[in-house]
């Protein structure tokens, strides 16, 4: 089980975000990867996942296709799968690919007894899973990540009920692009929101200058899970590396008590509403 202990806690409500190593095994980890490589080597990379994931306001709105912020691949067809992979960037799961949700292997993972169990210890009574993405981070073209919140992205009232849980499926490194926070920034309040509105998606609000002495680095082995406050502010640079850094990632957010924004970009569907993590 991954029940956090309470300094484990404490460092998490202070930092807004915490690491905890081997939390996957090697073996589920590559159980992913060749999920996925099998799943890309049977679709059509879809035209939303063509935009670059970029949290620059400017390319963010023009690369909106209808998937919401941060996703981008690259076209191929299932016979030329190694470059196809080799260049995918990220894949948005939502919709009909909503793998935490249709996927049995990518299901397994995200309702485990150990993720509830995580959930659990951090007093989540209610978790509903509002999405999940697999990011490639290629060699030598994954893209820089720009300091954001995720809570810019998937806001609710009250803040702070929203989790990310993002898991290295490989080595996340300073030489292949780890994630970067600024501890304790979660507590700050959020400083722009990304909205939907009738006539397409816009800011609210903008990202402050921020001193890059705040960052720290937070580099993790295989199997690591990182957990991260909606509100703390985060990054990674571009990877220039000849080494990938694969990651699977989820957002949880506490719908006990919250009211998620009729403003964010997704919203759930009758198709896939927001399913509970504990099951």
């Amino acid at each position: 089980m991954a029940c956090l202990s309470p300094s484990q806690l404490q460092k998490f409500q202070d930092d807004g975000f915490l690491v905890l190593e081997g939390f996957l095994s090697p073996e589920e980890c590559v159980a992913l990867q060749q999920r996925t490589a099998t799943l890309v080597a049977e679709m059509d990379v879809p035209e939303h996942c063509r935009t670059v994931f970029t949290t620059h306001k400017e390319e963010q709105l023009r690369a909106q296709v209808g998937a919401g912020p941060g996703t981008r691949g690259a076209a191929g067809r299932p016979q030329r799968l190694r470059p196809l992979l080799m260049r995918i960037v990220s894949i948005p799961l939502k919709g009909d690919k909503a793998l935490h949700a249709h996927d049995p292997v990518f299901k397994s993972v995200t309702h485990s007894p150990k993720m509830q169990a995580l959930a659990r210890s951090l007093g989540l009574r209610k978790p509903v899973v509002v999405q999940s993405m697999y990011i490639f981070k290629q060699p030598r073209i994954g893209g820089e990540v720009t300091p954001h919140q995720d809570a810019t992205f998937l806001y609710t009232e009250p803040l702070g009920r929203v989790v990310g849980i993002w898991i290295a499926l490989e080595d996340a490194t300073l030489e292949n692009s780890c994630l970067w926070f600024i501890p304790g920034s979660h507590t700050g309040g959020v400083a722009r929101r990304f909205i939907r509105g009738p006539d397409g998606t816009s800011y609210l609000g903008s990202e402050p200058d921020r001193d890059d002495s705040l960052f720290v680095p937070a580099p993790v082995s295989r199997g690591a899970l990182v957990l991260i406050h909606g509100g703390v502010v985060h990054k990674s640079a571009q990877n220039l590396s000849d080494r990938s850094r694969q990651a699977y990632t989820v957002h949880l957010m506490e719908a006990e008590g919250t009211v998620w924004s009729p403003q964010n970009w997704l919203q759930p569907t009758e198709e896939l509403p927001f399913p509970p993590l504990y099951t």
